[in-house]
């Protein structure tokens, strides 16, 4: 979530006279994240979250986004419900932005997980693996593998503005990856995005699962391997260390609704590196690129340096449970 596109009390009013919602009470701007602008808002019929699409989602992927976010919902998922207005449609415009309106949900973000914690995320992750089984749309990673030689062509020439040995392990990893990248396993409808700002916690539950305009058809355990690198890392980027525990946690939530083939299993080094390159090159994209005025928070690429480090001492799946 983040803030690119300022709007006025007056603007927000005008907006939602369009939803069966009520008078607008009271509205706050959301900087975390750094794809689309987001604001809380709070109506006479209760609390939502306004998102306006910036330049890097594609209105085609709109519908695939709001109808996995209605699946989810009607199955009983934790997933914000999208709401409709009083044209009957999910998606409306404001200031020739794409924009939809979806409830918000109770609970609170944890910017540190505890095993138990991800014991839980392992068993919703695979619960949206299984319910979207069955669903009839679906959509291209548009940030697979196919595309990450492509981000880095862009930042080559000044990634190492960030840190001198980028380029050099940003190239070695690309090699590997792109040569040893598993073929056929079993893939769905993955959330893509599972980093802890985007689940929230009441208690020791998961009461809440957002964002999902990364979600994409692609292999399962490619979720499993952002998950091990958004979830089990600790500590700063100077002494980043990987918590066994909290994976192992995951995977046992995980397994008890799906259980992993071994492909799966023998190709999770190669995901997990994948996820890092992934999100370090985005990141590194993010960092070189701010949009001037746009209030965002930028995250740091070089926490996913040091999870490359980590993956290249890894031997196999037993490596990051045992």
């Amino acid at each position: 979530m983040a803030v690119y596109t300022k709007l006025s009390e007056n603007k927000l009013e005008e907006f939602f006279s369009k939803y069966n919602l009520g008078k607008l009470l009271n509205y706050k701007e959301i900087k975390e994240g750094i794809e689309n602008t987001n604001y809380f808002i709070q109506m006479e019929k209760g609390k939502f979250i306004l998102t306006l699409y910036e330049k890097r989602v594609d209105e085609k992927d709109l519908p695939f986004f709001i109808g996995l976010m209605r699946n989810l919902f009607d199955k009983g998922f934790p997933s914000p419900e999208p709401i409709i207005n009083k044209n009957g449609n999910y998606i409306s415009e404001i200031l020739k932005k794409k924009a939809a309106v979806v409830s918000f949900l109770d609970g609170n973000a944890k910017k540190t997980l505890s095993p138990n914690n991800c014991f839980e995320v392992g068993v919703n992750t695979a619960k949206l693996h299984l319910i979207t089984k069955n669903l009839s749309v679906t959509r291209e990673n548009k940030l697979s593998i196919n595309s990450w030689r492509a981000i880095y062509n862009k930042v080559k020439k000044d990634c190492s503005t960030i840190h001198p040995d980028l380029p050099n392990v940003i190239e070695r990893n690309l090699d590997e990856i792109e040569k040893t990248w598993p073929k056929k396993i079993p893939s769905g409808i993955i959330h893509a995005d599972l980093f802890p700002d985007n689940i929230f916690f009441k208690g020791s539950k998961v009461s809440g699962i957002i964002d999902y305009y990364f979600s994409c058809y692609d292999f399962y355990a490619f979720e499993i391997a952002i998950c091990l690198n958004a979830l089990c890392f600790e500590g700063i980027n100077e002494n980043l260390s990987f918590n066994v525990t909290k994976a192992k946690k995951f995977i046992d939530g995980y397994s008890s609704i799906r259980k992993l083939t071994e492909e799966e299993k023998n190709s999770l080094k190669i995901l997990c590196k994948g996820a890092a390159i992934r999100f370090l090159l985005t990141r590194v994209f993010d960092y070189l690129n701010l949009i001037e005025g746009a209030i965002v928070k930028i995250k740091d690429p070089l926490e996913y340096f040091k999870r490359l480090e980590f993956h290249d001492g890894v031997n196999n799946y037993n490596d990051y449970f045992f």
